[in-house]
């Protein structure tokens, strides 16, 4: 890893820089809160929304999916064109962008217009792994790298709560606008700070971008994509058009992998391709998210509202006990993760945190059978200091330290296109294992099956993280 034009190495003392690494932690936490407020703050306004806009909320939760679709894409190559074009300013660009795409959404009159600016705001998506890229070109030291990355991925999982509860808020008091307003301001100060307390960096060599492996790559993604989501419909999914899009996917990555395979400089050297530091951590971190995201996202918080099945906890106060401590515990315990992976390794910590959140998605398979609200919030805690605080946070930096020093923004892209997908596929998978079940044995155990499946998935997630290589020292 290299900053601007020098060669510095991992694990020797820096040269002084103009900027400390207590500004520059606070700009990178900027840009991440500039993120997570376009990823999160929206959740509790939906219904708003739909309201003040005169549509269906399906509609509105279209637009959700339009921008969850596009910071997916966004997140396979702006980090390597960080690499070649500089990271400082690439993320200048994209906080930029996703400004204009909040000021458009603020000024939405009707759901296209809105949907416009939410696809603008996609550009936010990969917001995260630049961040941690230009943290690993400034900090040197191997050991203080990994708390720093783990203080600012640990925002990822929501700002405990916070953000959700504060878009709430904001909605009932001032409509749906004003979170756009709000996001607006949060931009333009991480802007700010990113262009005062930052410096560029770049890979140790900065080839013209490739362009047609992006495009490839990101139609392959967006087809595979775009079919997960419709496998979600379950029984009204259309499967002709999920086979069409499955093989679309496929012959354009076939197509994207000859085109790597000839070019002087790809956008992802085929060798890479085939190296377990490559598909160990991608396996690893879809299955990972497929047995856990629709179970913290969907299932839980729906156990809790089942006034026959579950606890019976009033809609509007739900989160209270299902997200708020899972996000709350996950921000407090992430920093802890990273000292923990600075002296045993950041493999042994996510096998930790993967064993740990099997054992308590175990637990959780009795708290579908007998539901009460105090055993939703243990369950809440033990999975946020697990999972969100810990697996999470360990998968991510792992995409950074096992990158190449020669296209170290790769990897981190793809492996945000592995949470995006296994997000998508969790809800496919675990939603159809509850279905089954549900009108097989009844809503309990359609309950109770979701866990146990979850529990296979990050059980097989743990046997995957075997595969990933030793770090480089």
């Amino acid at each position: 890893m290299t900053a601007n034009t020098s060669t510095v190495p991992r694990g020797t003392a820096p040269e002084q820089k103009k900027s400390s690494i207590v500004a520059l932690m606070v700009a990178l936490m900027a840009a991440i809160f500039a993120f997570q407020l376009n990823a999160s703050m929206l959740s509790p306004a939906l219904t708003t929304m739909a309201r003040e806009l005169n549509t269906t909320d399906a509609q509105i939760g279209l637009t959700q999916t339009v921008f969850f679709t596009a910071c997916a894409v966004f997140s396979l190559f702006l980090p390597r064109l960080g690499d070649l074009a500089g990271r400082k300013k690439v993320l200048l660009g994209m906080l930029t962008l996703t400004a204009v795409g909040c000021v458009l959404s603020a000024l939405a009159v009707n759901v296209p217009m809105l949907m416009i600016g939410r696809v603008v705001q996609g550009v936010a998506g990969p917001i995260v792994p630049m961040t941690l890229l230009m943290l690993h070109a400034r900090v040197t030291d191997d050991a203080q790298y990994a708390k720093l990355m783990a203080i600012l991925t640990s925002v990822n999982g929501g700002i405990g709560g916070v953000d959700a509860l504060l878009g709430g808020w904001l909605a009932g008091h001032f409509g749906f606008r004003s979170i756009f307003w709000v996001m607006v301001g949060v931009c333009v100060l991480a802007i700010v700070l990113v262009a005062c307390f930052s410096e560029n960096s770049t890979a140790e060599e900065t080839p013209k971008m490739d362009w047609l492996g992006v495009i490839l790559l990101s139609v392959a993604f967006l087809a595979a994509y775009l079919a997960i989501n419709e496998i979600q419909k379950l029984a009204d999914a259309n499967w002709w058009l999920v086979v069409v899009e499955l093989i679309v996917a496929a012959v354009l990555f076939v197509a994207f992998w000859n085109v790597e395979k000839h070019k002087k400089d790809p956008m992802v050297a085929t060798k890479y391709l085939k190296q377990r530091r490559t598909w160990g951590l991608l396996l690893t971190t879809l299955l990972t998210m497929t047995g856990v995201f629709a179970i913290m996202n969907g299932i839980i918080p729906a156990l809790g509202q089942d006034t026959e099945a579950g606890a019976g906890i009033a809609t509007d106060v739900v989160s209270f006990f299902t997200l708020t401590p899972y996000a709350l515990v996950g921000l407090v315990f992430g920093p802890v993760a990273g000292v923990l992976a600075s002296k045993f390794g950041y493999r042994m910590v996510l096998r930790g945190g993967l064993l740990v959140t099997a054992v308590s998605m175990l637990f959780g398979v009795f708290v579908c059978k007998v539901p009460n609200m105090w055993d939703l919030i243990v369950f809440s805690l033990l999975v946020g200091v697990s999972y969100a605080g810990t697996a999470n946070i360990m998968l991510n930096g792992l995409g950074i330290v096992l990158s190449p020093q020669d296209n170290p923004g790769y990897l981190p892209g793809l492996n945000a296109g592995a949470f995006n997908l296994g997000a998508g596929l969790s809800y496919a998978v675990l939603y159809a294992v509850q279905k089954a079940f549900t009108q097989s044995a009844g809503a309990t155990s359609g309950y109770m099956m979701s866990m146990v499946g979850g529990i296979i998935l990050v059980a097989l997630a743990f046997a995957c993280s075997f595969l990933i290589p030793k770090p480089e020292e």
